[in-house]
């Protein structure tokens, strides 16, 4: 388990064994590491809503992030507020197993997309919250402004710039 962890909620294998609710959310300090990771330009809320329980060989982990967060613009770097309710149902197990090393090519079947290994006899649950958060954002946010803001700059649209613009020009002039 990494102390490098933003948000870090640590779940053991005899904490869920009876079933346990969980509701966090994370303080400013928290809020703004979990940002800084994820290069947004700010994140207002973070919260963290679970049911954990002990399965055959780990833990399953049910819940929801909920955030309020700003992203910029990728064409214009404004900001783009944004709400994400994200859910999740995992699973931490200890037969699973990680690659080998960064360079290894693995192939994962629907049935094991939500498998994670289980880390001894516990989970942090809170580093598995923020994951759960980045793969839930916009990878390319949009101002609702970015096009008219473009254009008034001079930037052409994919349309106008795009390989078939040169044609749809041609086709009004007289020989073509």
């Amino acid at each position: 388990m990494s102390a490098a962890h933003e948000f870090s909620l640590v779940v053991t294998i005899a904490d869920a064994a009876h079933g346990r609710a969980i509701a966090v959310e994370a303080d400013a300090d928290a809020r703004a590491r979990i940002a800084a990771r994820l290069g947004l330009a700010s994140l207002d809320r973070f919260a963290l809503t679970a049911e954990v329980r002990t399965i055959a060989g780990g833990i399953a982990a049910k819940g929801a992030v909920v955030a309020d967060l700003i992203q910029n613009c990728a064409a214009t770097d404004l900001p783009v507020p944004a709400t994400v309710n994200e859910p999740f149902d995992l699973r931490f197990l200890r037969d699973v197993d990680a690659p080998a090393s960064e360079d290894e090519e693995i192939e994962l079947g629907s049935d094991e997309l939500d498998l994670l290994p289980l880390e001894g006899d516990r989970i942090d649950l809170g580093e598995a919250a923020v994951q759960t958060l980045s793969l839930a954002l916009d990878p390319f946010p949009r101002h609702p402004d970015a096009d008219r803001i473009l254009a008034e700059k001079g930037v052409l649209s994919e349309e106008a710039a795009g390989p078939f613009a040169a044609l749809a020009k041609l086709r009004g002039k007289p020989g073509a």
